[in-house]
């Protein structure tokens, strides 16, 4: 399965140039490199303008679901939406939406944990439920962005089966050294597959990291992308070793769940 990560900067609270901008990279994407399947990053229709979310959050979801689905089935590819700020009533959370090659809609999740330290829990609901979907056959799961620092919440949708991990995300440089050890250590102790796809770029309150990285079971970083430029990042990934790497190291048959 070959995979691509859209790393590029978000225009802060401006949907329309944020779809357009998203659309040709994706496009060029798929004439460039042929992917089976893209993801994007979190929040890329709104950023993190997080006050005027009233205004410019997308009902439903139904902005994203009609692009998405009709982009995926055009260009025969799968996408894992990123996030978009997802108004239900009068609420508004941090989703990912998950389409396949087909146009259909094979995924929801909502972010789980909300980051305090951006204020984000003033603004948007956090999401109840973890992530479990099928892409071309292989088992999927979506943490988005301050996720991963909660391994617990990770391993979930892995000890019933599944073998990749896509992380959209708008992680800020100050942390970044965080960003590259939390993404190896849930490889490793999922023995998964992590896709994860930062943005760059600044908004009036932080600035990005980029560095969206493809990591394989075993925590070797198969491949990385820069932290101040906008880019396409590659690799061909082989779910079959996540079986191998499962049998070697049997950590799922280890665990004690008569203690946790």
């Amino acid at each position: 399965m070959k995979i691509a990560c859209i790393q590029v900067d978000v225009q802060y609270g401006n949907p329309d140039k944020n779809y357009e901008h998203i659309d040709t990279k994706i496009r060029e994407t798929v004439n460039a490199h042929h992917p089976d399947t893209i993801i994007l990053p979190e929040l890329w229709d709104t950023g993190y303008d997080l006050t005027r979310l009233d205004q410019i959050s997308d009902h439903y979801g139904e902005r994203a679901k009609n692009w998405l689905s009709k982009l995926s089935k055009e260009l025969n590819i799968n996408i894992v939406g990123g996030s978009v700020a997802f108004r239900d009533g009068n609420s508004v959370y941090n989703t990912s939406l998950t389409f396949n090659r087909n146009g259909e809609h094979i995924g929801t999740y909502s972010k789980a944990h909300l980051i305090t330290l951006m204020e984000e829990e003033k603004y948007i609901s956090p999401g109840k439920n973890s992530s479990l979907f099928t892409i071309d056959g292989n088992l999927s799961s979506a943490a988005i962005c301050y996720d991963i620092r909660f391994p617990e919440w990770i391993r979930a949708p892995f000890v019933n089966g599944a073998k990749i991990l896509f992380v959209p995300a708008q992680w800020p440089i100050q942390r970044q050294t965080h960003w590259r050890a939390l993404l190896i250590a849930r490889a490793i102790e999922n023995q998964c597959y992590v896709v994860a796809c930062n943005r760059v770029g600044k908004d009036p309150n932080n600035t990005f990291a980029g560095q969206s990285m493809i990591i394989d079971p075993w925590g070797d970083i198969i491949a990385e992308a820069s932290t101040h430029s906008e880019e396409i990042l590659t690799a061909d990934i082989s779910p079959s070793l996540v079986d191998e790497v499962r049998l070697k190291v049997p950590v799922f048959n280890d665990r004690r769940t008569d203690l946790y």
